[in-house]
């Protein structure tokens, strides 16, 4: 620093900046050889009411350090250049665009942060529609612009102008708040003074037993089998559909769900009345993976990265679907046939006609098979927290809408536990 003029006393400035600046990249996870992570440290030096003086010593500091380490070249602008009018920090190189700009980056990101952090494809699905719905939004504002206020305006509109649930303004929120941390490695700030959707209060549709064997009775196979688990282990769909033939353990008894909602695993105890017709089932498999090794399919679809792990897994019996679907499935990517789970949409269509086919006059879905599980456990009298924990929920109060569901045998009259 002497060298390059700095006086003395100056020193611990340009070394406090310093490691304020790698502190921050590391905190909020930018890179910090990213010129566009200066831009930000200086908006978050602007935020903390620094002078401009300031800004440019800490500007001076960091640039001197990528000199020092012999790094990539430093970024060919300074963050502490403001343009008085935006308060934007004016960026040389490039002007962002206030509107039109391409986010394709910005969709490649989220899909890669997605997946390096094995969500589910649904939540792939919903962040890139919240994405999609702020880019239109925003009249596709070049990315680096978007500031807090814009999620602000934004959810605004949806609660104000759109009269979404609380539920969808959540989703949003969640969604946004991901793109906006791990995609464009900015925070939000504080969001103070939002209109909030009004939450009302929610209570499940849940099927008596009589209805639940209605139901199911007009179903054909497979589909009456999926309802039974669904209904026999309180599992959600995306759950039943997921199992494989190594989860279910007929000597113990027990059906083991992995990566269930929020990544969790679970043990629920197996049905004994559908023992028999899970057997059955097991054996359908057998036979039908034996077919797909004779014409010498891919294997199954395997998550993560297990094919590349275990390179045989996909076609070993213990990794196939326990509800396979009918057809194989072309990967063009790979030339290669594979075999998928059954779908969703086929089971849902096929509970609404039967649930309209037994004249249930309720609105019933494949859920309302694992509302009518948890109901029926609690009018059995077991106790809350070990419905919690069959169900998979990581909060009681989740658990606890059930009671709404039931008609109450608690003993209401006022009495001394002296006198019981």
């Amino acid at each position: 620093m002497t060298a390059k003029g700095i006086p003395k006393q100056h020193h611990f400035n340009y070394r406090k900046w310093l490691r304020y600046y790698l502190d921050f990249c590391s905190k909020y996870g930018h890179i910090h050889s990213n010129p566009q992570s200066l831009i930000q440290f200086g908006n978050k030096l602007k935020e903390k009411k620094q002078t401009a003086w300031q800004i440019r010593q800490a500007s001076d500091a960091i640039a001197i350090y990528y000199e020092i380490q012999e790094q990539k070249q430093g970024p060919q602008y300074k963050f502490h250049q403001v343009n008085e009018k935006t308060t934007q920090f004016t960026i040389k190189k490039e002007t962002p665009k206030a509107q039109n700009a391409d986010w394709t980056n910005v969709f490649k990101g989220l899909t890669s942060e997605i997946k390096l952090r094995h969500y589910s494809p649904k939540t792939l699905a919903s962040y890139s529609g919240w994405a999609r719905k702020l880019q239109s939004f925003v009249k596709s504002k070049d990315p680096k612009l978007l500031s807090s206020q814009d999620v602000k305006k934004f959810l605004t509109h949806l609660a104000v102008e759109r009269n979404v649930s609380a539920s969808s303004q959540n989703q949003a929120f969640n969604a946004l708040l991901f793109l906006y941390r791990h995609v464009l490695k900015t925070e939000f700030g504080e969001l103070k003074n939002i209109p909030r959707a009004k939450r009302k209060p929610y209570i499940p549709a849940v099927l008596s037993r009589e209805e639940v064997d209605a139901v199911i009775g007009m179903l054909h196979e497979p589909f009456d089998l999926v309802a039974k688990l669904l209904y026999g282990c309180g599992l959600r769909l995306s759950e039943c559909l997921r199992l494989r033939v190594q989860d279910i353990n007929f000597e113990s008894g027990v059906l083991t769900i992995h990566d269930g909602k929020g990544k969790k695993d679970r043990s629920v105890p197996l049905p004994k009345t559908i023992i028999s017709e899970l057997k059955i089932q097991l054996e359908k498999i057998v036979e039908l993976h034996q077919k797909d090794l004779d014409i010498g399919y891919g294997g199954t679809f395997l998550v993560g990265r297990l094919d590349k792990k275990y390179k045989n897994a996909a076609k070993e019996l213990v990794w196939q679907w326990f509800f396979p679907a009918k057809n194989l499935t072309l990967v063009p990517d790979e030339g290669q046939y594979r075999r998928y789970h059954l779908h969703p949409t086929h089971v849902q269509k096929a509970i609404r006609t039967a649930v309209r086919t037994a004249k249930i006059p309720k609105r019933a879905s494949a859920h309302t098979f694992r509302h009518s599980y948890a109901s029926h456990l609690l009018l059995a009298n077991y106790d809350i927290r070990t419905i919690q924990k069959l169900l998979g929920h990581s909060d009681v109060r989740t658990t606890m809408i059930y009671t709404h569901t039931i008609e109450s045998r608690t003993i209401k009259d006022a009495a001394s536990p002296l006198d019981f």
